[in-house]
């Protein structure tokens, strides 16, 4: 996709007018910055997202369990911005009257409809991937790393490659850690295997047991 979408993008966000936008294209710094100026605690939930959950009130049921431990007017709930997968905690937490917040990469302007009505500030971060390692080395995107350094505590249910590797960054710095086991939507994890031309997958587990493996 052009950079002509990503305008398009932003000018249907903007139009919209739900959310503060922090930065349109940020350095990972500076979404930090931000983000730790809204003086709470910053939990941030992980997992999958346009793969979906096979059991998705059950990932929710997860996350209010977690979510009751915090007390929302110290602690601002930050995720990936979108609705789907992980992201349907967004309306939860903010059922709950949490603050939310959201980093994700530029790409995503490629598809505003994909955007959280519940999410209050969004950190686009500067990215040519979603998050993860880039690609043949040991560092992360700038979008995962500002994730894992705006975050005091990251819970992952679930997750695939981008989930496993800010958990392994976050352990490195010592960031509290929270693990909980879901499967990724059968149908959506066979549809990709099919697009990617590759065989179905052993597990809907996703990639975290190579986290343990580690």
């Amino acid at each position: 996709m052009s950079a002509f979408h990503r305008l398009l993008g932003r000018i249907k966000l903007q139009m919209q007018g739900k959310h503060h936008v922090a930065g349109w294209s940020m350095l990972p710094e500076e979404a930090v910055a931000f983000i730790r100026s809204r003086g709470k605690q910053v939990l941030t939930f992980l997992g999958y997202s346009g793969s979906g959950y096979e059991d998705e009130m059950g990932m929710l049921k997860i996350a209010r369990g977690v979510l009751v431990g915090f007390e929302p007017g110290r602690t601002l709930v930050n995720m990936g911005v979108t609705s789907v997968g992980v992201g349907a905690i967004y309306s939860l937490a903010k059922s709950m009257k949490f603050e939310t917040s959201g980093v994700v990469t530029t790409v995503a302007l490629e598809y505003p409809e994909d955007v959280s009505n519940s999410v209050d500030h969004i950190c686009f971060i500067k990215d040519k991937q979603w998050g993860g390692y880039l690609p043949g080395s040991g560092e992360l995107s700038p979008t995962s790393r500002a994730m894992v350094d705006c975050s005091d505590i990251l819970v992952a249910i679930g997750g695939n490659e981008v989930t496993r590797d800010e958990l392994m960054e976050g352990r490195k710095l010592g960031t509290l850690i929270r693990y909980f086991p879901a499967e990724m939507n059968h149908e959506a994890a066979l549809r990709r295997a099919r697009h990617r031309g590759l065989p179905p997958p052993e597990s809907f587990f996703g990639s975290m047991k190579d986290l343990n493996d580690d």
